[in-house]
């Protein structure tokens, strides 16, 4: 299991290791450490969507540890790189996702667009399957979406798990509630709410994501988590979707999904950096089972996985 993770980090890697940080491997090729190397690490760095504050922090980080370390050789800042680059995806990172025991509840939260709905199916089966083998039930609050709703109800077949769901246009709130009570009821031990997906600037449906948050805890499960579905492929705009949504609703933790999608992986530098959540999973692929676990050390090692001599 934990190769075939591994297997499925690397291969959604491909296009953006064969792009930018196939060629940040390529400037310290070079013979010595100059101001040339410095503008060119600077620019691949933000080409592949580091961002330029995180890039920035990152250069003045680097520069001061080649001063006090005396670093002379290109193949030793690049090794100082990937040390920094792993420190700054780790931050944040935590176990706790889902309980030991007891029932464990998952608001997944998300635009319009990001993939949310396929996550939560790639979760769920991840959650049900051989490894977790946990008693999974889905929940379609997303009502404002008969689309929405008709979507989870085909994954949830897919899958072979059970659905909750009422009427289009049904208050959100009471779909959660008769969800957590039929999971009590039939011995559940993790519910996946999906969550309606407007524009994250609506300040309703933060508030309605509040009084949703509000029923759950008010039911007593062991752990309440949130967590935001962020879609690669839009770079700098998921740092600032995540902003807004963790600001408005408390968010816990991190999905990144079609990471195979984009050649400019570098936005979960910049997410884990101005952050500072947890990243708990990557999407790395179409497929039901393209899900896996982020390990920040094995996301760097794939990135950077260039010879460096």
């Amino acid at each position: 299991m934990i190769f075939d993770r591994f297997r499925k980090i690397d291969n959604s890697l491909r296009r953006t290791r064969d792009t930018f940080f196939g060629k940040i491997a390529g400037v310290f090729q070079r013979g010595s450490i100059d101001e040339d190397l410095w503008d060119d690490l600077e620019e691949l760095l933000i080409q592949a969507d580091v961002g330029v504050e995180t890039t920035d922090k990152l250069l003045q980080t680097l520069r001061t540890r080649v001063r006090k370390e005396n670093i002379r050789e290109p193949a030793r800042l690049y090794s100082a790189l990937k040390e920094e680059l792993r420190a700054m995806v780790s931050k944040g990172q935590g176990d706790g996702l889902l309980p030991a025991k007891g029932l464990g509840v998952v608001m997944v939260v998300g635009v319009n667009g990001v993939g949310k709905t396929t996550t939560i199916a790639k979760l769920a089966r991840f959650w049900s399957g051989e490894g977790e083998g946990r008693k999974v039930m889905l929940v379609a609050a997303d009502t404002f979406r008969a689309a929405a709703i008709d979507q989870l109800k085909v994954w949830g077949e897919r899958v072979g798990l059970p659905v909750i769901a009422h009427q289009p246009g049904a208050d959100p709130g009471a779909v959660v509630f008769d969800a957590l009570a039929a999971a009590k009821a039939r011995g559940m031990n993790l519910v996946v709410i999906d969550t309606a997906g407007r524009l994250h600037t609506k300040v309703n449906l933060m508030e309605e994501m509040k009084k949703i948050k509000r029923i759950v805890e008010k039911q007593g499960p062991e752990v309440v988590t949130t967590l935001l579905v962020l879609d690669a492929t839009t770079g700098q705009n998921a740092l600032s979707q995540a902003k807004q949504f963790r600001d408005a609703v408390e968010v816990d933790g991190l999905v990144v999904a079609k990471l195979d999608g984009t050649a400019k992986g570098g936005v979960i530098f910049a997410i884990a950096d101005q952050l500072g959540l947890p990243i708990y999973f990557v999407g790395t692929g179409e497929k039901l089972d393209d899900i896996a676990e982020f390990d920040s050390e094995r996301f760097v090692d794939s990135l950077l996985s260039q010879p460096e001599s």
